[in-house]
């Protein structure tokens, strides 16, 4: 039986070195014009598949050149301050040894999407919140994920795989999502703290 890893991104397998929290400060631009803060932004930035500049836009958040470039330049060396957790690269590299489909399953902003998969590319596969529109513990990312996942010939697999291990750091992401798409799974909690890119 042919079993599938899939796994949240940010405080269990990468993490950021450096916090610009620039998405946070283009919130508080919006303030600054008047735009009401909603408790949903955060979630929203997260299934919108826009650059920085395209979500202030669409928003209604006005930057100027100066300062669009100056959040740009922000967010890039957040980017590229992402590294792998060395244990996770080792887990990876074992699991695929032992003929184990694997995926990364994460709620994150375009821009952390590319980051994350240069990290990993072993992967067989993703399922991003700003790619689909969805996100943990909205069941419908792992449907999408497993949809793209075949582990046995590389075609469209079922979406109720034999055997998903889930591995993640919140349970009511990481855990409760899969559970609601009757994915009779095995989970794997890691005691590291939640790192979402937007915090």
């Amino acid at each position: 039986m042919t079993k599938t890893a899939i796994s949240d991104a940010f405080g269990t397998v990468v993490r950021i070195g450096r916090r610009t929290t620039r998405y946070r400060q283009l919130l508080r631009e919006g303030i600054k014009q008047g735009r009401r803060s909603h408790p949903g932004d955060a979630h929203v930035i997260m299934m919108l598949n826009l650059e920085l500049n395209e979500l202030a836009e669409h928003v209604g958040i006005l930057l100027s050149e100066f300062r669009r470039n100056e959040m740009e330049c922000a967010l890039q060396a957040e980017l590229n301050s992402i590294e792998a957790y060395p244990d996770a690269i080792k887990a990876v590299a074992m699991l695929r040894e032992r003929g184990v489909a694997l995926g990364i399953s994460s709620n994150l902003a375009k821009p952390y999407g590319a980051a994350v998969e240069q990290l990993f590319p072993s992967m067989n596969t993703h399922a991003f919140s700003f790619e689909n529109g969805a996100a943990k513990p909205d069941p419908r990312i792992y449907q999408a994920l497993l949809e793209r996942l075949d582990p046995r010939s590389g075609r469209t697999a079922r979406t109720d795989a034999p055997e998903v291990w889930i591995v993640g750091d919140l349970a009511r992401c990481d855990r409760d999502g899969a559970r609601a798409r009757a994915l009779v799974t095995p989970t794997v909690l890691n005691q590291a703290r939640r790192c979402s890119p937007l915090s």
